[in-house]
């Protein structure tokens, strides 16, 4: 993931005052705020829920920074394989807060906004979306490296309405959509649904609101069981190569292979295919030679 991701809480990660939370390093009671952004991990997946539903998880400074404190926290650890991104409300994010671009905060701040916007992260990031995401809100989407989304979710880049173009968010979008449905919905701020959204590759799946949580976490799990080292290499090299020239990107995809075969684990993966059985992976980026 490079860029600036719930439905209603239910099961193991449901949000409620009385409950203790865990952010960041940081347990939450419910005496105290809630915090932006809520951090839960289990079984190599870790949740981070966008929490301020009241004002629609708008990209606030604190909410940007507190996501990405819960993304880069332990990232390199070697118990996290997946992250998934989710809201709590009915939308996944507005974007931006606007109130925080007007010109009382001044030039340093607004640069600070978009510079806290961008992250690399090593693991796969699952975005899980039930319900509107638009400008910044839908650049996360757009980052994100697989996106499950509800029947419901609606994705939109308006800033040209309110006299802000959409430039970084259409980094992302420019980058997941062809050219001229990006223009689109860069010109007119017309939002595209969840389908739409499917169909010119914004996201990887549409699903019934009911599925939504069921969809995602298989994915997640999916991924737990590749090889991290292997997923990390891949990941970087993939979106290494989109950048570059077919002659390049060939170059570069070519050398990599070669290097995945140099881990311990590229070794441990085809002896358990010649003999048959199930991998057992180190998940340590060792090598098995020169």
């Amino acid at each position: 993931m490079a860029g600036c991701f719930l439905p209603r809480a239910a099961g193991w990660f449901q949000l409620r005052r009385t409950t203790t939370l865990l952010t960041g390093t940081r347990f939450y009671r419910g005496t105290e705020p809630e915090p932006p952004t809520v951090k839960l991990q289990s079984d190599g997946i870790r949740r981070i829920i966008l929490n301020n539903p009241q004002k629609r998880n708008a990209l606030s400074l604190s909410m940007l920074e507190s996501l990405r404190e819960n993304l880069v926290t332990d990232v390199d650890s070697d118990d996290l394989r997946v992250i998934i991104i989710s809201a709590k409300g009915p939308v996944f994010s507005s974007g931006h807060d606007l109130k925080e671009l007007t010109s009382a905060q001044g030039r340093e701040y607004h640069t600070k906004v978009f510079h806290t916007c961008a992250e690399d992260i090593p693991v796969p990031v699952v975005a899980m979306v039930n319900g509107v995401a638009t400008a910044a809100g839908c650049q996360l989407v757009a980052s994100c490296d697989i996106a499950v989304v509800t029947e419901k979710s609606t994705f939109a880049t308006p800033g040209v309405n309110v006299g802000l173009f959409c430039s970084t968010p259409a980094v992302a979008i420019g980058r997941a959509v062809p050219r001229k449905v990006a223009m689109e919905m860069l010109l007119t701020g017309t939002p595209i649904s969840a389908h739409d959204a499917l169909l010119h590759g914004l996201v990887s799946k549409v699903v019934p609101e009911e599925r939504l949580e069921e969809e995602t976490l298989a994915i997640a799990r999916r991924v737990c069981q590749a090889s991290r080292p292997v997923v990390a290499l891949g990941k970087a090299t993939f979106q290494r190569q989109m950048a570059q020239g077919r002659d390049a990107a060939y170059a570069t995809a070519s050398k990599v292979m070669v290097d995945n075969l140099a881990l311990s684990d590229g070794q441990e993966g085809i002896r358990a295919f010649i003999e048959k059985r199930k991998p057992v992976w180190s998940h340590k980026a060792e090598q098995a030679h020169d």
